[in-house]
């Protein structure tokens, strides 16, 4: 209003007035304003996290977790803290220290499969690992982002006697991922299950590390897992890689330059136990008893949740009670 009123009402008013103003008089009438927030993003993992796979425009490597910061609303601060080779070990005693310095209030956390890669391979070793780090991270207050990891053996193409005992290790990894997820109330992504992962075109040329397109597939996926849980304002980024994907010929060249070396390091230390564990497994099914390595590690799984203690953070029931 520009000019008071001049001119008495015609009626006075006989009755109060039984419905509400569409604003209260006693409020002001301005916007409220909101300061910008700011994503603190910190990814700790390994290879797959550090991005190789896929190449930065500048050099070096971009991979799932920056295209996930870029995707993401108003201002993000992304801090990529993952290794070459690293276990859960790894996260626990190098990358987790680092990150809590960091304050983060977004953290994502890819881990578990060198660890099914190692002669060394020790589930309540593992498991205890990733508790210290889940723990830690939202012990902060920070949204954790966990995941179920694919099945390496189907990304290789191994035949089913040689795949089966590296599936029990996931399979174990996992099942301990889902349980913390539980247990600390993660925003918990299932890669096994989606069926586009295992495309070949998903996996570079030693089918461990994704290509570009699928870092871009991983960061889809873990972009969908936050919008469920409501985070909004989303962008994820485009499926179709950005530069050429390439041919079969650069792939061999890289492996001949680049991959050998990783191979021969992987092979002092994973492939004589593991060609054990698949005589075991070839033995076991010629008498039909594969079902007794089943069995063992339910066991020690079993073992190993309940030193972890019960989803959700319940305490444990009292024996007899």
């Amino acid at each position: 209003m520009t000019e008071p009123m001049t001119e008495p009402m015609t009626e006075p008013m006989t009755e109060p007035m039984t419905e509400p103003m569409t604003a209260p008089m006693t409020a002001p009438v301005t916007a409220p304003t909101t300061a910008p927030v700011t994503v603190r993003l910190v990814a700790l993992g390994d290879s797959v996290t550090v991005g190789m796979g896929d190449p930065a425009p500048g050099g070096g490597w971009r991979g799932w977790a920056a295209l996930l910061a870029g995707s993401l609303p108003g201002t993000v601060e992304f801090t990529n803290l993952a290794d070459l080779g690293a276990t859960a070990r790894d996260l626990a005693s190098g990358q987790l220290p680092r990150a809590l310095d960091l304050r983060p209030t977004l953290a994502t956390v890819l881990a578990g499969v060198n660890d099914t890669l190692r002669g060394s391979f020790d589930l309540a070793v593992i498991a205890g690992a990733l508790e210290r780090v889940v723990a830690g991270l939202r012990g902060t207050g920070a949204t954790v982002l966990t995941a179920r990891l694919p099945d390496p053996g189907l990304m290789l193409g191994i035949p089913d006697f040689v795949r089966r005992p590296l599936t029990r290790r996931v399979h174990g990894v996992n099942a301990v991922l889902d349980h913390l997820a539980g247990a600390y109330g993660t925003v918990h992504v299932d890669l096994g299950s989606h069926p586009s992962l295992y495309e070949r075109r998903m996996w570079g040329v030693d089918r461990l590390h994704p290509s570009e397109r699928g870092h871009r597939l991983l960061a889809r996926l873990f972009a969908a897992g936050l919008a469920e849980h409501g985070h909004a304002g989303i962008t994820p980024p485009s499926p179709e890689p950005a530069g050429r994907e390439p041919s079969a010929w650069a792939s061999a060249r890289w492996m001949a330059v680049e991959g050998t070396g990783w191979v021969v390091r992987r092979s002092r230390d994973f492939l004589p136990q593991f060609c054990g564990l698949v005589a075991s497994e070839a033995w076991h099914e010629i008498r039909g008893r594969t079902g007794t390595l089943d069995d063992l590690l339910r066991s020690e799984l079993d073992a190993v949740l309940r030193r972890l203690g019960p989803p959700g953070g319940a305490p444990a029931a009292a024996s007899g009670a």
